[in-house]
Order: C-alpha cells, then structure tokens, then sequence
C-alpha cells in the first residue's frame, strides 16, 4: 500500500479565501496530513504562528490585504518548510528574499500544492519519503 504523500503532517495553512481554505484543508487531510490549522486573518495567524505544533506551511502571501512575508521569515528562521501558494506569483521582487522556496500560483492543481508540500517536508527530514 502506498503511503499518501502528506502522511502524519500537521500542517499550517494560511489563508484568507475561506472557500480555498476549507479546500486545501481537504485535500491535505485527504492525502494524509494527521492535522490542519487554519488560519484565515491577521488575528489569527498571530495566534496560531505563536501556538507552533506544525511541521510545514502553506502560505498565502497577502492575508486580509497584508504581507505575510514577515511570516515567512519567521518560519524560515524556525527552520519549518513552507510553500507560498498565491495569486501573487508573478512578483519575483516579493520572493527574492527567499530563494529556493516552492511558489505555486494560483489558481493552482490539488496535485501541485501536495506535491509541494510534500517535497519541502521531506527535504527538512519532517517525513519520511513515501
């Protein structure tokens, strides 16, 4: 049997579509993710980035018209994995500050932000290859 791709990982995910929310929350339980933690405003990201208790992030680069940049950095200081998944992803000057980091641009594929995930999570040693 194989082993779904986000298998055990407790996952953040940042996201003000509420819609697209609760879909990338599916599809990551879905493909094996043990736990999600929703964060849909500015309010609640603060709370849930102080909370920690997850192993990688997906995160939307403008929540509720704010920057989550200052986010970003402070998963990559964490040493947590994390993929921007936005709409913004035709900005190279937004991400310059962090090479190598996974962007998936909206309207994005299921298949594409798993996989993302998936490979960012497994190449911090946070899983097993499945």
């Amino acid at each position: 049997m194989k082993i779904p791709l986000l298998s055990g990982l407790r996952l953040l995910i940042v996201e003000d579509e509420f819609l697209i929310a609760m879909d990338v929350e599916q599809l990551c339980l879905e493909h094996g993710a043990a736990a999600t933690i929703v964060a849909g405003s500015a309010a609640e990201l603060s709370e849930r980035m102080a909370g920690g208790g997850f192993d990688a992030a997906i995160l939307d680069v403008m929540v509720e018209g704010r920057s989550t940049l200052d986010v970003a950095r402070s998963l990559a200081e964490r040493g947590i994995p994390f993929v921007f998944a936005t709409g913004h992803s035709d900005r190279p000057d937004v991400f310059a500050a962090f090479p190598g980091v996974r962007i998936v641009g909206k309207p994005y594929a299921g298949e594409e932000l798993v996989e993302a995930v998936a490979a960012v999570a497994r190449g911090s040693g946070r899983m097993t290859p499945g």
